[in-house]
């Protein structure tokens, strides 16, 4: 096959990855315009100082390149593009986030959807990896994607939500579908369903549509294999139209969507199990006894062959590490590997490839230690403090502004996230200075806050601060959230300077792509979730007479507040993300015997936009 080289840019703060690809896999190359808007000055309620803030906003990129579909040369210009966000921004449903949506005869209309599109036969040969569960369930779908793929099929998967941009759902061969291909397939599943709407069957929701799409373009592509992960629950997940999966698993379950999928374990399990069909195996991680109860029931029903999966032994590796950080990526891995292995074998590759070896195939150790997902324990420099970005990204990661995102947003995967935040942390040197080693972690108190510094010793000596920047819905409850991480934390040891809150820039009404304008109007903003969030943070570090006092200050004085550029407060609420970033990277350029570890968490949509920040 003729084969080119096709450069792809990555969440790596500009740095360039060079893939070999085959040539219905080129992707055209994009030219990003830039222009700045300043945005206006801010007094600091708290101490009167001024900080005028420029900040990038994209507004144009440009896009354009020729395909031939069906023998017609089509052309996708930027135009094109913003015109399908705006067509899936159209699907948003209207009702409350959180509520439980209307499920009427869903399934059905799914089923109804590909008909119209003459996808259902298809769907048959996709050979489909069907993984649903609380957490970890895209990483798990990562994980198998990489598997196979270096087991030399052609592989595609459907994950979310998405960090940046709408195509980071639809990965073929472990790269985001080409916005070319994306096009081409949207618009014809748009026209052909647009054409036969009617009342009875009106335009599918967004989430409906997207999997129907994802379906669309595997199908397309001819993947060997399809990795679909579920979107919400199991039963009635618009994902379960699937009928004949080649195997199905269950990642870590827990107390998630609770307004949807019920108070209990045990319910949550029924949904999760709904994504079992019969006689087709199953693989699971270890569950509490109340979801293993009902999880072995369903698959009795069923005669699922079910199979409970032990954590990865990392001996298993021959000396490599997983590319996915923190230690819940074990169960998710074993998980993964178990997946891979039952494909194989049920599509007789297994003898052809590995002839019964029990062993772990190297091919299965490369997919694990280079599987990457964004926005899952993930470590990113701040290249903008430095003319060579040389490394921005990874567990080595050093600089003087460190962000070590992670999407948490349950209790139990907010737990993992600290763990894993508090380890890294531990292990973070500076390569610029003589590697002496680390001092042990010393507490101090400075005007009543809780502060943390860890010195690397060396030609000079650089202290740790840890910032959290922290958003979620208001449908999550940070009552349980920030304890659970404030906790985790400090059992480790790790403790933070300052927590700071602030809204995404994502807007749940529109679908964005990666050249969306970044929002600069700050006016009529709505800060008081982050005034909650705010006042359950401070009833945390000391206790509710602060915390009242601190609510009393923000009803008098202006909600757009910055902190200040110190380390006196324990806490504060800022306006928007852009002047967030700012405020942090002018923390380090004004103190340069700093280095600031800034852990995102909370919320896929925050991480997401830090990320598109980042990448600007």
């Amino acid at each position: 096959m003729l084969m080119i080289t096709s450069f792809s840019m990555y969440q790596k703060c500009g740095m360039i990855e060079v893939s070999r690809l085959s040539q219905r896999h080129y992707k055209s190359t994009t030219k990003e315009k830039w222009i700045y808007t300043q945005f206006p000055a801010y007094t600091n309620i708290l101490t009167g100082r001024r900080f005028l803030y420029k900040m990038p906003s994209e507004v144009l990129i440009e896009r354009g390149s020729n395909v031939v579909t069906n023998g017609q040369v089509q052309n996708f210009t930027s135009s094109s593009y913003e015109a399908a966000m705006e067509k899936l921004s159209s699907l948003i449903t209207r009702q409350r986030r959180g509520e439980k949506p209307p499920i009427a005869n869903k399934l059905e209309k799914m089923s109804m959807y590909l008909k119209i599109l003459g996808l259902e036969e298809d769907m048959n040969r996709l050979n489909i990896i069907h993984v649903a569960g609380t957490k970890g369930k895209g990483s798990t779908c990562i994980f198998c994607e990489a598997i196979l793929r270096e087991c030399g099929f052609r592989t595609g998967v459907f994950t979310s939500p998405h960090l940046i941009d709408v195509r980071e759902r639809f990965r073929i061969d472990g790269i985001d579908i080409s916005e070319d291909k994306f096009l081409e397939c949207f618009w014809d599943c748009w026209n052909q369903l647009e054409e036969k709407v009617t009342e009875q069957l009106p335009m599918p929701p967004l989430f409906q549509f997207l999997t129907i799409l994802a379906f669309k373009i595997f199908i397309s592509e001819q993947v060997d294999a399809a990795i679909i992960e579920v979107g919400l629950g199991g039963k009635e997940d618009s994902t379960n139209v699937i009928k004949e999966p080649t195997v199905c698993g269950i990642t870590s379950l827990g107390m998630d969507h609770t307004e949807i999928l019920g108070d209990t374990l045990g319910q949550i399990a029924s949904h999760k199990a709904g994504i079992f069909k019969p006689k087709v195996p199953a693989f699971i991680v270890p569950q509490p006894p109340e979801a293993m109860d009902v999880i072995l029931e369903r698959a009795k029903e069923l005669m699922v062959p079910l199979e409970v999966t032990e954590p990865l032994d990392c001996k298993q590796m021959k000396g490599l590490q997983l590319q996915l950080s923190g230690d819940h990526q074990f169960y998710n891995a074993a998980l993964a590997v178990s997946l891979s292995r039952c494909w194989l074998q049920r599509t007789g590759n297994w003898e052809k490839i590995y002839q019964n070896d029990s062993n772990l195939p190297d091919e299965f150790i490369r997919g694990l230690s280079n599987a990457q997902f964004s926005g899952r324990a993930q470590i990113v420099c701040d290249s903008s403090l430095y003319s060579d970005c040389s490394e921005i990204m990874s567990e080595s990661c050093v600089g003087e502004l460190i962000f070590y995102l992670d999407g948490a947003h349950s209790p139990e995967s907010m737990e993992a996230c600290a763990k894993w935040f508090s380890n890294a942390v531990k292990g973070c040197k500076n390569p610029s200075r003589s590697s002496v080693g680390v001092e042990n972690s010393e507490e101090s108190s400075e005007n009543g806050h809780f502060l943390h510094e860890s010195k690397t010793l060396g030609q000079s000596e650089k202290s740790c601060r840890r910032i959290l920047l922290f958003n979620c819905l208001d449908v999550r409850n940070p009552n349980i959230l920030l304890p659970r991480l404030v906790n985790a934390c400090a059992s480790s040891g790790i403790h933070f300077s300052r927590a700071l809150f602030v809204p995404s820039m994502s807007k749940y009404t529109r679908v964005t792509s990666s050249a969306s304008v970044i929002p600069s109007d700050l006016s009529g903003i709505d800060l008081s979730w982050q005034l909650n969030l705010q006042n359950i943070w401070e009833k945390i570090m000391h206790g509710k007479e602060m915390a009242n006092l601190l609510e009393k200050d923000f009803k008098i004085e202006s909600k757009l507040m910055l902190p200040p550029h110190n380390y006196s407060a324990c806490s504060a609420v800022i306006p928007s993300l852009p002047l967030t970033i700012k405020w942090l990277r002018d923390c380090v350029k004004e103190h340069p015997s700093t280095r600031l570890q800034v852990l995102v968490t909370g919320s896929l949509h925050l991480v997401g936009d830090v990320l598109k920040l980042l990448k600007r």
